[in-house]
């Protein structure tokens, strides 16, 4: 069967039953694959597999001219109750009757157990001749009389190291982390043949993975090698009862699931129904201790009319390796500080460009903290070289507590505005709180890799002048 795609962006189908095609796909061009193959042999005894699922299985299992898998990763994202587990029914039915090995893991004992089931069920019914089968928890294996093994194990650090495989099987793959695929991904290298193979659902506020997010990103960036992605979800938050988004969302949804199954599932969790049953991908971290849309509620339409003069935060990243400047200033609004980032850059491009800015903006400036126990007395120095005249505060443990505390009021009393840049929403909405001190002190840190949360620490420090500084100001121009 050939298939030339790279990008698929298919309608609805027109009958009473969801979308066959992903909302959502990157593969690579093929001519052959082992798809039909492997759902002939599913269809053994009256099953038969749906129309989505055909489709899944040429993508997964095309090959190239060598016999090798045209994707030796290949990720599908879908909603629950659709029938994904299926789909690796049909994976592992011809894997084990042809003689590979496969090492099937789960987050928990009870989804790979369920899993061994639905596959030894499946060899009866299909005919594969069981050799051994093994059902002990967390043990779990399936032989047949070709060679094929097929064993089921429950994720952790240490799991499959020392043996070897040639597909690897990653389900319930939002739990899957970092520190299990160092251990994990080394299975199949021995293989002339390996295949990874990641199965699950968006992440949810609960989620502990990290790869299958970093995965699903760099496949359909095209940054990822022999990669293949499948999707089906909806592109934006949606009205849970928006019964067009449930067919869009749903394969299966006619087929096997129904309506009035969808229709229970609809809660006051506008989230989570998003998440679970329309495939929705947040692109903001939904543990951040801001949310999307506490941080969206606070940025105005237009600069709002700005009083006195500038104070400015410069934050030192407690890696070492980023240093950033951002500014506050008082409204007209009373109360209300607009906030906004100026620069990020890496703390061994020097201090030029920090003298720069606060020597052309002396003027407009009234205070100036500096924190960053390692870097703050070299700024500090040099600023005094340069005879920039503005107040400097080098904060004191307690100080930086006290403005952290600041900050998190004025976000819940809607007294912070922005203008909604992307670099300071990409640190807000993508932060947890870390402990300072022994007295319930708090700060942040970045739950995302790539993310510098010095950025948003500037802007808690020049926050924190402003509305330390209780002196009245008059209206005046702020230029910076």
């Amino acid at each position: 069967m050939a298939k030339k795609s790279a990008e698929t962006t298919a309608t609805p189908a027109a009958s009473k039953i969801g979308r066959q095609l992903p909302t959502r796909s990157r593969t690579l061009p093929y001519q052959n694959t082992i798809g039909p193959e492997a759902v002939e042999l599913y269809n053994t005894d009256g099953r038969q597999a749906f129309p989505w699922q055909a489709h899944l299985l040429d993508d997964m299992l095309a090959y190239d001219d060598d016999g090798l898998w045209i994707h030796s990763r290949f990720g599908l994202s879908i909603p629950r109750r659709n029938g994904k587990n299926e789909v690796l029914v049909m994976v592992e039915l011809w894997a084990i009757k042809n003689g590979y090995r496969v090492l099937h893991t789960a987050h928990r004992n009870t989804t790979a157990h369920s899993a061994w089931e639905r596959l030894y069920e499946a060899m009866n019914r299909a005919g594969v001749i069981v050799t051994s089968a093994y059902r002990a928890l967390g043990r779990e294996t399936l032989e047949s009389d070709a060679g094929g093994r097929v064993e089921f194990r429950t994720r952790t650090a240490k799991g499959g190291l020392g043996e070897g495989f040639d597909i690897l099987v990653v389900d319930e793959a939002q739990e899957y982390q970092d520190d299990q695929e160092s251990a994990l991904k080394y299975v199949v290298t021995d293989s002339e043949n390996p295949m990874t193979i990641y199965l699950g659902t968006p992440p949810t506020p609960q989620s502990s993975g990290t790869v299958f997010p970093k995965f699903r990103t760099a496949v359909l960036n095209g940054k990822a090698t022999n990669a293949g992605w499948a999707e089906w979800g909806v592109d934006q938050e949606t009205d849970p009862g928006d019964r067009a988004a449930w067919y869009e969302a749903n394969p299966s949804l006619g087929l096997k699931l129904t309506e009035r199954a969808v229709a229970d599932e609809v809660t006051g969790d506008v989230v989570d129904f998003n998440i679970q049953r329309l495939g929705m991908w947040y692109t903001t971290n939904l543990k951040s201790a801001i949310s999307a849309a506490t941080w969206a509620a606070l940025k105005v339409k237009q600069l709002p009319e700005l009083k006195g003069r500038l104070y400015v935060g410069i934050k030192y990243g407690h890696d070492g390796e980023n240093v950033s400047l951002s500014i506050a200033v008082k409204t007209a609004t009373p109360r209300q500080i607009f906030v906004e980032g100026y620069d990020c850059r890496p703390i061994r491009a020097g201090t030029g460009w920090i003298v720069k800015f606060l020597s052309a903006a002396a003027g407009g400036v009234k205070q100036v903290v500096i924190d960053g126990p390692a870097y703050q007395g070299m700024l500090v120095n040099d600023l005094k070289a340069e005879k920039v005249k503005c107040k400097v505060i080098v904060p004191t443990v307690a100080q930086v507590i006290s403005a952290n505390a600041a900050f998190e009021q004025a976000v819940e009393g809607q007294t912070l505005a922005h203008a909604g840049q992307p670099s300071l929403e990409q640190a807000a909405t993508n932060c947890e709180k870390r402990m300072i001190g022994q007295h319930g002190g708090f700060g942040y840190q970045s739950t995302t890799i790539g993310v510098d949360v010095s950025l948003l620490d500037s802007v808690i420090l020049a926050h924190w002048a402003a509305q330390a500084d209780k002196t009245v100001t008059h209206r005046q121009t702020v230029r910076y």
